[in-house]
């Protein structure tokens, strides 16, 4: 399956007053790791591979998290994201956040690949994913 590492600071403003990481922030650094791991995958910026296969996104449907440690303003954190399931229209993925070498935190998403539905431009419908990125998600490639 494919992987994606990055690496990050914790800033400021994502500190409550102790200066602790504020909860919700690990979210929004999976979110957007997982938006990198598919940009990987499909070699395409996600401006580009949402016009590309004509989706709106790849929703979260479900996701959870493991707080191990801390992180503290300043703290370099390294973010190891991989898909480790593909179905026909949903996948999912696991982050591991780690800061010296220790896990501080763990999530968990279950994503749908989806597009507009034609009948009513206010929903969304899943779609299938395609057979290319389904490939490039399943065996590294990208």
């Amino acid at each position: 399956m494919l992987t994606h590492t990055r690496t990050t600071r914790i800033e400021w403003g994502d500190c409550d007053p102790a200066g602790i990481i504020f909860y919700p922030r690990y979210f929004e650094i999976f979110d957007i790791s997982t938006t990198m791991l598919i940009e990987r995958a499909t070699g395409m910026k996600k401006i580009e591979y949402l016009k590309a296969y004509a989706i709106a996104g790849h929703p979260v449907v479900e996701t959870r998290a493991k707080f191990r440690l801390p992180t503290r303003f300043g703290d370099e954190v390294a973010i190891e994201s991989a898909v480790v399931a593909c179905g026909r229209s949903s996948f999912k993925i696991e982050h591991r956040l780690t800061h010296a070498g220790a896990l501080a935190a763990e999530g968990f998403e279950t994503r749908v690949w989806v597009a507009r539905d034609r009948d009513d431009s206010t929903r969304m419908k899943s779609q299938p994913i395609p057979p290319e990125v389904v490939a490039r998600l399943t065996h590294g490639g990208g």
